[in-house]
């Protein structure tokens, strides 16, 4: 028997240019007991195709039970979300970052000052060694007030 009218579908097939009623064809020939040799590797696969499609039917009460199982149940109803439940989450960003914020504000702010004394103190000019003026030299009029009260003031001794 001539079998070039199958080879024809087949490489057709391998080429994935076969129509439907042309793939049905070649399930039909390969389902025959009689399949000549040269054909024969080819023959379970589309054995398989033709029986899994037997086998793998759903049963005819299969939609039954899933209606059943699905129309029992309610559909869930829609809740109402107000505005400020919606920017809830965005209003408690806010205050983190906010809170962030403030508190490394707070904590440069206390740095600075902790720094600042000891840069005032490199800035100012170091005094001298010798006399301090200050305790040399008397306010006149509080030694004026106190001379007519009668006290004495004695000189202090010079500080180094």
């Amino acid at each position: 028997m001539d079998y070039k009218y199958i080879e024809l579908l087949l490489e057709r097939y391998w080429a994935c240019n076969t129509s439907l009623e042309e793939e049905e064809i070649l399930r039909a020939f390969f389902c025959q007991k009689e399949v000549p040799a040269s054909l024969l590797p080819y023959r379970d696969l589309f054995v398989y195709e033709h029986e899994a499609r037997k086998t793998e039917v759903l049963g005819d009460d299969f939609d039954q039970k899933i209606l059943a199982m699905t129309e029992g149940k309610e559909a869930p109803k829609a809740k109402a979300i107000s505005l400020k439940q919606r920017l809830m989450p965005l209003f408690r960003a806010a205050a983190i970052v906010a809170i962030i914020l403030t508190l490394g504000n707070a904590m440069q702010v206390a740095i600075e000052q902790k720094a600042e004394p000891a840069g005032r103190l490199a800035d100012t000019p170091r005094p001298h060694e010798g006399v301090s003026v200050a305790v040399v030299k008397t306010d006149s009029t509080k030694m004026d007030t106190l001379q007519q009260r009668g006290v004495t003031i004695q000189p202090v001794g010079l500080i180094k």
